[in-house]
């Protein structure tokens, strides 16, 4: 999952960045709103966390503009203003959920899952031959046996099985699990492919997660 932080305060960005981060999510970061909605409508993020005071354009007038072109994307605003006249408003121009500035990161991470929370029609298991992951409780079995993954592992797998049967670029692979652009080695996406493979205990008849030589990998059913 990929989310946006669109804050012109460095402190909390890089807090929220660090910590969003450590729960597996891939953050990035616009510090004005006119890169923010520039950004934001790219449609790689699943979520926006969005100021209110913004440099260049107003967190307002950003998620306006975006609900304008994304009625799907949900956007929470991380603010200071907490009149009930303006949560109101910011409620009006699109946003799902509001939160008043100082907040507990505890209580940020529980919304964000709320918003992020498979909606109706939509699944929270994903297979792959006898591997059966599960989103929301962070779980993955093969046959009947639990495997236990890092949250990198975790992370990993589950980007390669929401692409199931579609060639995954390393380059999109290092973007959108580690957070890290093109130019940095992707080298270490084959040590935890390979990881993988061993949890998984994938046999040559199991070639789930195959090689796509000079490409990336696709996780495909024999």
């Amino acid at each position: 999952m990929r989310i946006l932080i669109v804050e012109d305060e460095a402190g909390i960005a890089a807090f929220l960045k660090q910590g969003l981060e450590e729960e597996s999510y891939a953050v990035d970061w616009a510090d004005d709103g006119k890169k923010g909605l520039e950004l934001a409508m790219s449609g790689e993020y699943d979520l926006l966390l969005l100021d209110w005071m913004l440099p260049g354009l107003s967190g307002v007038e950003v998620c306006r503009q975006f609900r304008a072109e994304n009625q799907e994307t949900p956007i929470i605003f991380l603010t200071a203003k907490d009149t009930v006249d303006e949560t109101i408003f910011a409620l009006q121009q699109g946003a799902n959920d509001y939160i008043k500035k100082p907040f507990h990161f505890e209580e940020l991470l529980e919304r964000i899952k709320v918003q992020l929370r498979p909606k109706s029609g939509e699944h929270s298991i994903f297979t792959l031959g006898d591997i059966v992951l599960n989103t929301e409780s962070h779980q993955v079995h093969k046959g009947k046996r639990e495997v236990t993954l890092t949250q990198k592992e975790f992370a990993l797998l589950e980007y390669l099985v929401r692409n199931k049967g579609k060639v995954c670029r390393r380059t999109r692979i290092i973007e959108s699990v580690w957070d890290i652009h093109f130019e940095y080695n992707t080298g270490v996406i084959d040590v935890y492919i390979n990881a993988l493979r061993k949890k998984l205990m994938l046999t040559n008849e199991e070639n789930y997660i195959q090689t796509v030589r000079g490409v990336g990998y696709i996780a495909k059913e024999a």
